[in-house]
């Protein structure tokens, strides 16, 4: 089950729900030439390329499994698009951590602490 790695955030226009499942994984890995660790790791040290965080992002949302591709692509257009870049780092940095930590609990959200001590995002 997918519930240990799946988030629920605002973004856009309402909370809505996010998951980097396997698939997900695999595509956002193939589209950055970087295994997940590289990314993360890459992340933590701020020396990513903008587009990798609205990627996490786009596929975030296809693997929470309540967003179509079509849908997901519409999103990112709208709401990642012109955005500061620290705001696609949190929510970004929210879904990778989900995916390497798990989340808290029962609870969707990710460890608090994870995040913020491995992507060093502000409070």
């Amino acid at each position: 089950m997918s519930d240990q790695i799946t988030i629920r955030a605002f973004f856009g226009d309402r909370t809505r729900t996010f998951a980097l499942t396997d698939p997900m994984l695999a595509e956002l890995e193939r589209l950055t030439d970087l295994g997940a660790g590289a990314l993360f790791y890459q992340m933590a040290s701020l020396a990513y390329p903008t587009k990798f965080l609205v990627e996490i992002i786009r596929l975030g949302l296809i693997g929470g499994a309540e967003t179509s591709p079509e849908e997901a692509a519409l999103l990112c257009g709208a709401y990642a698009a012109n955005r500061p870049v620290a705001e696609l780092l949190t929510l970004a940095g929210a879904i990778m951590s989900a995916r390497w930590f798990g989340v808290e609990d029962d609870s969707t959200e990710p460890a608090e602490a994870s995040v913020k001590a491995h992507l060093k995002v502000a409070a």
